[in-house]
């Protein structure tokens, strides 16, 4: 698909010669847009000028989109603000993204990722605040395991996304193995105080320990799935001896947890406010 622009609008046009099943990349030069200026800011505007256009198949399932710095031109603003909207993006499940490779358009999916009960507001907080401890501590933890690993640690590694996903399949227990590959990494830094840490706080990092709407979403496993190939980005970058793609598959791993949370948070939030009754006249 060869994708031109309209005003602010991308156009499709018929495409060439190149085979139907091949990713398509949007072409930099024609991509164009103007996010909407809200109060929550531009990267909320930019999700949401991408997120229509992906709703509405102007970008379709297997598109690739541009890279940040065509983005940025295309849109005026800055790296963070990119980052930050193709993570809510991800978040959301309307674009995967591979390390190295480019970010590509999902398919389009009914409703949000899950709906948290209000009644789970205040343990979300919680799981909220250790997802920003982790984020720090696991961004550095993955970096420093990707050049310190042994291959003893990398085979644990891989044993424990096996059984992930295997787990996945039989509707089995996925909290343990998904931790086991998070404490693996910790150990693989060669610095005890990482697993020190990790082994304090246990499972209970695993979001769905503590939310149960998390666990009730993925009757089918898409959710867990997706959760495990982005483990799979962190654990072939450190299987490269790449620290800096480990750093960023880790934290974009991270980052998408959190804003999925964030954003039911927001919504349990919304539905416990008490409703504001009509002022006097």
């Amino acid at each position: 698909m060869v994708v031109s622009v309209t005003g602010n609008y991308l156009v499709n046009e018929p495409p060439a010669t190149a085979p139907q099943e091949a990713p398509v990349a949007v072409a930099a030069t024609e991509f164009v847009g103007q996010p909407r200026r809200r109060a929550r800011g531009l990267a909320h505007g930019l999700v949401e000028d991408l997120g229509d256009k992906i709703r509405n198949q102007v970008l379709r399932p297997g598109d690739k989109l541009p890279t940040e710095s065509e983005i940025m031109q295309a849109y005026s603003v800055s790296r963070t603000v990119v980052r930050e909207a193709l993570s809510k993006l991800q978040a959301a499940g309307l674009v995967e993204t591979h390390h190295g490779v480019g970010t590509f358009v999902l398919q389009p999916r009914a409703g949000g990722v899950f709906r948290l009960d209000p009644g789970e507001i205040a343990a979300s907080v919680d799981v909220l605040a250790v997802l920003e401890l982790r984020i720090s501590l696991e961004t550095e933890s993955a970096g420093l395991a990707a050049s310190r690993h042994t291959e003893e640690q990398l085979v644990a590694m891989r044993q424990a996304l096996e059984d992930f996903q295997r787990n996945v399949a039989t509707a089995g227990d996925t909290v343990s193995p998904d931790f086991r590959f998070h404490l693996q990494i910790a150990q693989a830094t060669g610095n005890p105080y990482f697993a020190d840490i990790m082994s304090h706080l246990g499972t209970t990092i695993i979001p769905r320990t503590r939310i149960s709407a998390i666990r009730n979403i993925d009757r089918g496993g898409a959710y867990l799935s997706r959760v495990n190939r982005e483990h799979e980005e962190i654990y072939a970058a450190i299987a490269r001896r790449d620290p800096e793609s480990a750093r960023a598959a880790m934290r974009i791993h991270l980052t998408n947890s959190r804003e999925r949370l964030r954003v039911a948070q927001e919504e349990a939030q919304k539905a416990a406010a008490p409703a504001v009754p009509p002022a006097e006249a």
